[in-house]
């Protein structure tokens, strides 16, 4: 059996918090790893596992994207709206020697008109930045751009090879709801439905699975897929493609 990890938020105090995305040792992932984050309130609704900034670098939920020089916000192909920021993963969480991150945006303009769900229709996108995304992009006045909450993430290792199971049983063990349970990363996907693995649009080779996206704790800060959908974003690690859509 293979360790699924599962990622928790850290205790606010205690000799058993985890550090800081920003301080956390590198995590060690087994073959077909899952990896699901967890979010924890420190008693104000808009403060999250560790002291992330909106703009902190690596992993996290919401915030604003860290993007090279130039890059401009994507707007919406359906609706001509901004798309929504909803995270951004460092690529070295999903392997060591990569480097960069995956930047994820959804239209939020007229939900569920603008096909949001599809990898190719417009309604979302993905980027694959290098180690250059320092920036931190002037974000539009228009449209809905941003999620109301920025969460730092930590991983934990829990010993079954099935991301559902792998949430399930982290809720029994820590007492905690499953809905702190932010996604994972690595590994193979969690299909609600069929299996949509997107091809690029380059080499049109099978993507790579990155990472797969629940909504979040609080139904009022939460991202919206839907009402208890998963997003999933995938690269083409040859040709620096990236590609997301949705399932519920």
């Amino acid at each position: 059996m293979s360790a699924s990890c599962a990622v928790r938020c850290p205790p606010t105090s205690g000799p058993g918090r985890l550090r800081s995305l920003t301080g956390r040792p590198e995590p060690a992932f087994a073959d077909h790893c899952f990896c699901g984050w967890l979010v924890c309130s420190r008693g104000d609704a808009h403060e999250y596992a560790g002291d992330d900034a909106p703009n902190a670098p690596g992993t996290r939920t919401g915030g604003v994207p860290l993007t090279p020089p130039g890059f401009e916000w994507p707007r919406c192909r359906e609706c001509g709206g901004p798309m929504q920021f909803l995270a951004q993963i460092g690529l070295s969480d999903v392997d060591p020697v990569s480097a960069g991150v995956l930047s994820i945006f959804m239209c939020q303009n007229d939900p569920g008109l603008c096909d949001e769900w599809d990898a190719n229709a417009g309604g979302n996108r993905a980027f694959v930045f290098g180690s250059d995304a320092t920036d931190v992009v002037s974000v539009p006045d228009d449209g809905v751009c941003l999620l109301e909450e920025t969460s730092a993430v930590d991983f934990v290792q829990v010993q079954t090879d099935d991301y559902l199971e792998a949430r399930e049983r982290w809720a029994r063990d820590t007492g905690r709801s499953v809905l702190d349970v932010l996604g994972q990363v690595r590994g193979l996907p969690a299909w609600l439905q069929n299996d949509e693995t997107p091809a690029c649009s380059v080499c049109r080779e099978p993507m790579s699975f990155v990472v797969q996206l629940e909504e979040g704790h609080n139904h009022q800060t939460a991202a919206n897929f839907g009402d208890g959908g998963c997003d999933y974003g995938f690269r083409c690690t040859s040709c620096r493609r990236a590609a997301f859509l949705r399932q519920r």
